[in-house]
């Protein structure tokens, strides 16, 4: 017979765990310090000044092995400014993945250009880019991949049909720092790459993101576009282009150069209890963790993500595994709700970059991403593999456990 502690909370039993994960953000004295001198300095813009912000520009770029690094007020204005500076215009079209956060495809559309969706892998969830090919047209002027969940995508594919098709590449690695492709970190393999900073992210001040890259044009023209207009050694007055205030504040360079001080550690527990996961995760029935690819020297591990299957906990929907997984203090959730060729407000931006003429705009069939939303992704956030050993086997613990029990749980759905 069952004990209270063997059954899952769910069913009356105990739960796996009680007490939370380690907490995010992270901080210590290094911020306080950092934020009280900025305090005092009254250099707390940097539109006239200011020490801090440009030591974090540089001492990202050079983390991510980047000659450039432009900073600005959040991941999506980042993609955005990228854009801009690769001279995305109307017209154009833009090949992406329809399984990311909307400021992808949002700052897309915000440049007037149009997104092209390509399907995922299934075992990855990352851009297919044996797909890739078959999506480019004469209008195509760009291949945006993501690295999503701090996995970067299979960037030799990438960058050889950029290449052949003279397209831009500009990485979105708003979930990836530090994170490398056969040892060369992400943002500038390609033409630039978009990072962010926002409060869940590895690396975060509350808000802000940057522009890296190894091309001098592209910098200028990032730095000028959040700068109003300005040029870099030019007058106060003097605006060259039509930019905006995109800048971040030394308040915000202060949290983030000691929070980029911290990160190689934290990469490297989450990386060991990934491995972990992976190794056991993958004995349990219904559950497959996501495909490593051996060139993928670091991840950076924004997110676990697993592929659930129904059929291996007795028919139990994920909804319910996910209400159960929660119950034993495990905060797993299903990610992206669908995919953004499916969002109204994205295809109505669409539809308008076609013309008031031009045929109703359909969604492509993608069934890889349509799965994924519908029925079996699982993400576990960055901070669950923060914990130690016995934390993060609480978590295999708990879907055990769940697995064990799903018939019960099935039917108690019922």
């Amino acid at each position: 017979m069952a004990t209270s502690l063997d059954k899952p909370a769910l069913l009356g039993g105990v739960p796996v765990r009680t007490r939370p994960f380690p907490p995010w953000p992270v901080f210590d004295e290094r911020e306080e310090r950092n934020l009280l001198d900025v305090l005092r300095s009254r250099e707390w813009g940097t539109h006239g000044g200011g020490r801090l912000l440009p030591e974090f520009e540089q001492k990202f770029a050079a983390y991510q092995h980047a000659a450039h690094a432009v900073a600005v007020a959040n991941g999506s204005v980042a993609l955005e400014t990228a854009f801009f500076a690769a001279g995305f215009q109307p017209g154009d079209e833009v090949i992406t993945t329809p399984y990311t956060f909307i400021a992808t495809t949002t700052a897309i559309l915000r440049s007037g250009a149009r997104p092209v969706f390509v399907d995922v892998e299934p075992d990855t969830y990352l851009i297919d880019a044996s797909q890739i090919e078959a999506a480019i047209t004469e209008r195509t002027k760009a291949i945006v991949p993501v690295h999503l969940g701090g996995c970067p995508v299979d960037m030799d594919r990438v960058l050889d049909i950029a290449a052949r098709h003279h397209l831009i590449v500009i990485e979105d690695a708003c979930q990836a720092w530090g994170a490398e492709w056969r040892g060369k970190r992400v943002g500038a393999l390609g033409d630039a790459g978009a990072f962010s900073f926002q409060t869940s992210k590895n690396i975060t001040a509350g808000e802000g993101g940057i522009v890296v890259t190894n091309r001098r044009d592209i910098f200028e023209r990032c730095w000028s576009y959040r700068n109003v207009g300005r040029v870099p050694g030019g007058a106060w007055y003097q605006h060259e282009i039509l930019g905006w205030n995109y800048r971040l504040t030394e308040f915000q360079a202060a949290i983030l150069l000691p929070q980029l001080e911290r990160l190689p550690e934290h990469t490297r527990r989450r990386t060991a209890s990934a491995r972990f996961l992976d190794e056991h995760l993958a004995a349990v029935p219904g559950i497959a963790p996501m495909r490593r690819d051996e060139r993928v020297t670091q991840n950076a591990w924004h997110l676990y993500m697993f592929r659930y299957d129904p059929a291996g906990f007795h028919g139990l929907p994920r909804a319910r595994f996910l209400e159960a997984l929660k119950a034993e203090g495990i905060p797993a959730s299903s990610g992206y709700r669908e995919p953004l060729s499916q969002v109204p407000a994205v295809q109505r931006a669409i539809q308008a970059t076609l013309g008031p003429d031009a045929p109703s705009w359909k969604p492509p069939p993608l069934p890889v991403t349509e799965r994924a939303c519908a029925v079996e992704g699982v993400w576990l956030p960055q901070n669950v593999l923060l914990g130690d050993r016995a934390d993060v086997a609480t978590v295999v613990a708990a879907i055990e456990k769940v697995q064990r029990y799903s018939a019960d749980l099935a039917e108690e759905a019922h």
